[in-house]
């Protein structure tokens, strides 16, 4: 089995009649998912997703695939294919379209009509667009594209098959098996089979639930429970879910209507898709269940159900706000119960922990995943891609989707189903990966890093720029302003002490300013009178200070005066 290696060089030409797989995010990682396949010279993307930031990434807005490695080639993509409407699989294709504003997309109805609203949003112009559903084919340049139909925690969901000149790949996309799904929609694994028949030389899955035994719970199972929680809850009822999951919602409603509550969306990403989905016929939402949020305010608690975003402790979300008693129009009260349907992402604990105690705090009955089956995981636990590597048998396996402990345990499922070990690469973001002649091999790596949104700003924040973000946000801040004579170089004035986040008390520093001062005497005195090396030993005398007395490693900022 191949593993990525962090000195790969950069990979040599690919051989001819070979295919070439680019992962630019989703390997090693859950979210921002983009592959690159390269077939003849043309290109063609599967996905274009975000990942969402954790508590190491201070003022961050969201992570970007890094296009860099196809920037120049944009012109020879076919098309950009997208398996399903999820934020980690659409929420980058914005940002690409501004470096290529006719890159064709491809993807099922749903998925198309939640991303034209994105676009809307981002003020981009329509570009052409292949709807798709389970059954399509669609040639594109040298890409013959076949999509079956797969089981998700959205609606519309679409693996696809690639046939190219050098071989078959079936990409899952995020996938699962319910047997018994809501809309009825299952994983066509007669297609699988069909497709495994004819030869799959390379197979994309799903890595994201591999460490989980088993199958993954129907989604029909939760019924039973909101209904419960719905009975015995005595007043007001809010539930947060993903804005994207439609089925969750469509099993909130239902049980509102059997509890005669009315309810209301609060978050504009939720009003906006469940409109969406509503308007396309993927949620059917009962005759008069639907009210607005500032009508449902006239009902009696129990006569109320919000529907909310913010089940992953985002810190704008409509939860968190209510969670600190911030919401314009939603007060939590004693009694109240709210229910987190959904799973925890990876990194984002700390944030759902803070949201669950700030409701706790109020006095709500918060019910999540940890103490009932309010949410099941939209993806293929470890028993469930045993058997689609059983039904699919294919030549060569790639493990997607999942950070690394997650590949390692998809690699290790299909190795035990009898694929050879040589046969399975787990690469990372970056890790070029070639098939040439029926076999798999690793090629070398692109430079692949992380591109953050900072407000308005794309691309500007760098690695270095976060690491004083968190310098600031752990350790504080500390600024020395000291005037010397521009003849002598000797200290004429100062220092002058400021101090954020570390000491409030000036007089904290009065022990360390002659030390400064002698510092830069000495540094005159020895001919250092350059104002950057002043500068510097005024920063190394603060810094060993602090570190010595205080046990912290605060920013320094010296600023030296020539008078």
């Amino acid at each position: 089995m191949s593993h990525p290696h962090p000195e790969l060089s950069a990979p040599a030409p690919l051989a001819p009649g070979g295919l070439r797989v680019i992962p630019l995010g989703g390997l090693g990682e859950v979210g921002r998912n983009m592959t690159v396949f390269e077939y003849d010279g043309r290109l063609l993307i599967v996905d274009c997703g975000v990942l969402f930031p954790e508590d190491h990434h201070p003022g961050v807005d969201l992570i970007l695939p890094d296009f860099e490695a196809i920037r120049d080639r944009l012109d020879a993509v076919e098309a950009l294919v997208l398996t399903h409407g999820h934020e980690d699989h659409i929420g980058a294709t914005p940002f690409l379209l501004r470096e290529r504003e006719d890159l064709p997309l491809v993807g099922s109805e749903l998925t198309l009509a939640l991303l034209d609203s994105k676009l809307r949003e981002h003020r981009l112009k329509e570009t052409v667009h292949h709807v798709v559903k389970e059954g399509d084919r669609l040639t594109l340049g040298p890409f013959d594209l076949e999509f079956v139909a797969v089981n998700h925690s959205i609606p519309d969901a679409l693996a696809v098959a690639i046939r190219t000149g050098a071989g078959m790949v079936l990409h899952t996309g995020d996938f699962k098996m319910d047997q018994l799904p809501l809309d009825g929609r299952i994983t066509d694994l007669r297609a699988f089979a069909r497709l495994g028949e004819e030869g799959v030389d390379l197979f994309l899955t799903d890595s994201t639930n591999a460490e989980v035994p088993g199958f993954t719970t129907p989604e029909q199972d939760i019924g039973p429970v909101l209904d419960r929680v719905f009975h015995t809850s005595q007043q007001r009822i809010i539930v947060a879910c993903f804005a994207s999951h439609v089925h969750r919602v469509q099993q909130i409603l239902d049980a509102a209507v059997a509890h005669d509550r009315k309810a209301a969306y609060v978050g504009r990403s939720m009003v906006r898709n469940m409109a969406i989905a509503r308007d396309l016929g993927y949620l059917h939402v009962p005759a008069d269940v639907l009210v607005d949020v500032k009508e449902l305010a006239d009902l009696p608690p129990e006569r109320q159900v919000l529907i909310s975003t913010g089940s992953q402790g985002e810190p704008l979300s409509a939860l968190s706000r209510i969670a600190q008693r911030n919401h314009q129009l939603v007060h939590i009260e004693e009694g109240d119960t709210v229910i987190l349907a959904s799973s925890l992402i990876p990194g984002n604990e700390n944030a759902v922990y803070r949201v669950i105690n700030g409701l706790a705090r109020w006095g709500a009955n918060v019910v999540h995943k940890g103490n009932a089956l309010v949410h099941v995981s939209g993806h293929a636990s470890a028993g469930e891609l045993l058997y689609c590597y059983n039904i699919v048998q294919p030549r060569n396996v790639m493990p997607v989707h999942g950070e690394i402990r997650h590949m390692l345990a998809n690699a290790a499922l299909a190795r035990r189903t009898g694929v050879p070990a040589a046969n399975v690469v787990v690469a990372e973001d970056g890790v070029v990966v070639d098939l040439v002649h029926g076999q798999v091999s690793i090629a070398g790596k692109v430079e692949c890093g992380y591109v953050f949104v900072d407000g308005s700003s794309i691309g500007d924040v760098t690695e270095s720029s976060l690491k004083d973000r968190r310098i600031l946000a752990s350790e504080g801040f500390i600024s020395v302003i000291v005037v010397v004579d521009s003849v002598s170089g000797k200290v004429a004035g100062g220092p002058e002490i400021h101090a954020r986040g570390f000491a409030e008390d000036s007089s904290t520093f009065d022990e360390i300013k002659q030390p400064i001062i002698d510092a830069l005497d000495r540094a005159a005195a020895e001919g250092n009178t350059d104002s950057y090396q002043m500068q510097q030993v005024v920063r190394r005398v603060v810094g060993r200070w602090v570190n010595r007395e205080h046990r912290r490693r605060p920013m320094i900022i010296p600023v030296v005066i020539e008078a």
